[in-house]
């Protein structure tokens, strides 16, 4: 399975809860995570990768800074990991 694909699984699963999953970039800051997930007054950021792929350190960092900040920040790497964001969502 590719990112891409796990991606899609995870727009969908947030969407058909009625939240939202958009691109997150932020130009001029490296290793900010792909999605932010927002439902209900509740935001995760979803760092997306290849299963047993590892996130690189500056995309450990960045979600080390969005936990000190008291925001959910999670790395998915499967279809059940998105479902994990949606049941974590659906929960607020």
């Amino acid at each position: 399975m590719n990112e891409q694909a796990i991606e899609q699984h995870l727009k969908k699963a947030v969407e058909a809860i009625g939240g939202l999953c958009w691109k997150f970039t932020s130009p001029g800051t490296a290793g900010v995570p792909d999605r932010i997930c927002i439902h209900r007054g509740r935001v995760i950021f979803v760092e997306l990768k290849v299963p047993g792929r590892l996130p690189r350190p500056i995309q450990r960092r960045r979600i080390q800074q969005l936990k000190e900040h008291g925001v959910d920040a999670v790395i998915v790497d499967s279809i059940n990991g998105t479902r994990e964001v949606a049941d974590a969502l659906r929960a607020a």
